[in-house]
This record gives structure tokens, C-alpha cells and sequence, in this order.
């Protein structure tokens, strides 16, 4: 069995991994839900209270149903269309957009600029073909190196890093992988990996992640035994 087989065929490894991902990439952007509050509202579990904004809760949806986007999607290659739909679904209810954006952004604390919005639809054209055609010495090396440049895109006018950190629990589960979950106490290690550029050393920091959940899974198994 799979890694991928295994998330939705075990229950209580699937509601930890999905609650996981979504509580520490929104985290990373802000968001203050609890893990346990996010695991009420993705889960419906009444039992639990919520009280907070109506963008909160949006995140926690969103992130939810494109996560399982990009597990209904593993067996194709990746396209602009997967990228543009999980785009959308991230900001379903938020700020609703049908594609790349049509502004230009910036990101704080970046010295670099993304791209004008007018260049965008043929830097992502570029990016898929790399993604799809570039050999790299391990997929942990792949995952960072398109991840930074993926960030530097900057594709849409908001839900970018949720977006890509997306990119980068499909690309792990295609490769049969542990997926590397980014924890929201390494949010200052993470961007300072964006803002560098540093793809060799943001590959060994997700391939620890990986080798930790792969670790974790093998915990869920013993359990399930």
C-alpha cells in the first residue's frame, strides 16, 4: 500500500494529516485557528465551539477541499488547469478569482519583485514544462527548487504559499513519499528559504520533514495492525 492508499483508507491518519496541512500552511499566512478548532470546522465536529472570523473559517474549508483536489488528481501530470483550480479553491469565498492575476503584487520582505501580471501566463506556461521535463538528483531537490520559483511567480493575487506548499504534498504522494508538512514554528526558517533562494538547503529541510511523517505513518500502521 501506498502512501497516498494509506491516507484515504485509514481513517485517523487521514483526519491528522488533512487537519495537519491545513492548520500549519494557513498558520504560516496568519490564520490564528486552534488545531483543534481547525479540526472542528474541516471535520464538523459540534461538539467544539468556534468563534472567529468568517475568512478563518473560509481557509479552513478551502484548504480542506483543494487537499482533497490534489489526492483525486495524483495519477496525472501536473498542468496549469490543476494549478489554477486549486488557486481557486484556496480562495472560494474570500477572494474569489477565475485565474491568474491581472495586478501586479508585492511580497513583504522580498527584495525581489514578481512578475507583471501580463507575463505571468507565459512564466506559468514555462514553469509546468519545467516541472514536467526537468531531471533532478532527488524529488526532495525538485519540490524545492520549484517551490521557490513557484512563490516567485507569484501566479495569483492571494493564496500563493498555500497554493504551493499544496504543489508540494502533490509531488511528494505522486513519488510515493511521506508528504512534507511545513510546520507553522518554522515559519521564519521557511521564508528565509523563499527569500534566499536556497533550494539545496530548503531540499534537506524537506526531506527531514518527510522522513519525520514518514515515521508518524508508520505509527498510524502499528495502531491499525
Amino acid at each position: 500500500m501506498n502512501v497516498a492508499e494509506f491516507i484515504r483508507e485509514n481513517k485517523a491518519y487521514f483526519e491528522d494529516f488533512v487537519t495537519r496541512s491545513t492548520y500549519n500552511s494557513n498558520r504560516i499566512e496568519g490564520n490564528t485557528l486552534s488545531y483543534a478548532e481547525t479540526y472542528a470546522i474541516i471535520f464538523n465536529d459540534n461538539s467544539f465551539m468556534v468563534k472567529t472570523k468568517p475568512r478563518e473559517i473560509y481557509e479552513a474549508i478551502n484548504h480542506k477541499y483543494a487537499l482533497s483536489y490534489v489526492l483525486e488528481h495524483l495519477g496525472e501530470n501536473l498542468s496549469e488547469r490543476m494549478i489554477k483550480d486549486i488557486g481557486v479553491q484556496i480562495n472560494k469565498n474570500i477572494n474569489e478569482i477565475d485565474g491568474y492575476r491581472k495586478i501586479q503584487v508585492i511580497i513583504n520582505k522580498a527584495e525581489f519583485l514578481p512578475p507583471l501580471p501580463e507575463q505571468v501566463g507565459l512564466q506559468m506556461m514555462h514553469f509546468v514544462d519545467n516541472y514536467n521535463n526537468t531531471e533532478y538528483d532527488s524529488v526532495f531537490e525538485k519540490m524545492a527548487d520549484m517551490h521557490i520559483k513557484f512563490e516567485r511567480i507569484h501566479p495569483f493575487e492571494d493564496g500563493n504559499g498555500r497554493t504551493g506548499r499544496l504543489l508540494i504534498t502533490y509531488e511528494c504522494l505522486k513519488q510515493d513519499v511521506a508528504p512534507a508538512i511545513i510546520p507553522a514554528d518554522d515559519r521564519r526558517e521557511y521564508f528565509e528559504f523563499l527569500a534566499t533562494g536556497d533550494a539545496q538547503g530548503f531540499a534537506g529541510y524537506l526531506e527531514r520533514l518527510s522522513g519525520e511523517e514518514q515515521e508518524r505513518v508508520g505509527v498510524f500502521k502499528k495502531l491499525n495492525e
